[in-house]
């Protein structure tokens, strides 16, 4: 058996190399805006069975137990954890946060995206050169609805319910332009993370319900605000600390294992 338990010690090693991969990543995003942590699930694997419950024994009594060897362990998934990011105030007019349920919608290639449409939760935009409202980093791209700022805007008002109004000079009121919408899914944990803090959707997610915040069970916007990563750097780094103190009784498993062996063969040479 000691076969077996070197298989399982090795599935124990693989599975908990994966989990400090996403433990690792949770930590380097513990600053990105928007970024929601993740966490790894485990399974057990096949059992090789040597005694059924329930059949006779030797002695014609009836099995109370079985006997049953585990093969080890698996990742069966990693799994997103949604939960509300803390409220950071930029003082910046287009940097916005949802308060609640939703994500931001984005123009993408069509290859990234259903549709040409990515998700996200960062809310950190810029305008180009034409006005356009656009993520704020190295790609720009677009939000949607396509939202164009006049050139001669002095300000902008984005309200809670989406609605965008820009001040203009020599006007008393100012106009209405659009209103930012939202994207929810049945199943948010079945986004694809893609990089850039985009999420495009799957058939775990569902179609995304579109529309305006405050409706149909999405948040509203907080302008000047940004939603900060939800990662807990204590949690991470105790799950880190447990990851290592796994491995190394892993480890020690598998030395086990190698010195059994290693007597078995003595053994057989006499």
């Amino acid at each position: 058996m000691a076969i077996v338990a070197l298989h399982s010690a090795s599935t124990g090693l693989s599975a908990l190399s994966t989990s400090l991969d996403v433990t690792a990543n949770n930590l380097a995003n513990v600053n990105t805006d928007g970024f929601k942590t993740s966490r790894v699930n485990f399974q057990d694997l096949f059992y090789l069975e040597q005694a059924q419950p329930g059949v006779e024994n030797a002695n014609g009594d009836e099995r109370p137990t079985g006997l049953f060897v585990g093969l080890g362990t698996k990742v069966s998934g990693t799994q997103l954890d949604f939960r509300q990011g803390t409220a950071q105030n930029t003082g910046r007019e287009l940097d916005l946060m949802i308060e609640g349920n939703g994500f931001f919608q984005v123009l993408v290639e069509d290859d990234l995206g259903e549709g040409g449409i990515a998700y996200t939760r960062a809310g950190n935009f810029a305008l180009n050169s034409e006005g356009e409202i656009v993520m704020a980093n190295d790609q720009g791209r677009r939000l949607l609805p396509n939202i164009q700022i006049p050139p001669d805007a002095t300000g902008i008002e984005i309200l809670t319910d989406g609605t965008l109004l820009v001040s203009i000079a020599g006007q008393a009121e100012p106009d209405e332009l659009d209103v930012i919408q939202l994207a929810t899914f049945v199943n948010p944990a079945g986004l694809k993370q893609v990089g850039e803090n985009l999420y495009v959707q799957t058939a775990a997610s569902g179609d995304p319900a579109v529309g305006d915040p405050l409706e149909g069970g999405r948040g509203g916007l907080r302008q000047r605000f940004l939603e900060g990563s939800n990662v807990d750097p204590v949690t991470e780094l105790v799950n880190l600390i447990r990851t290592q103190r796994a491995f190394e009784m892993n480890s020690q498993s598998i030395q086990a294992a190698d010195e059994a062996l290693q007597t078995i063969g003595r053994l057989r040479r006499f």
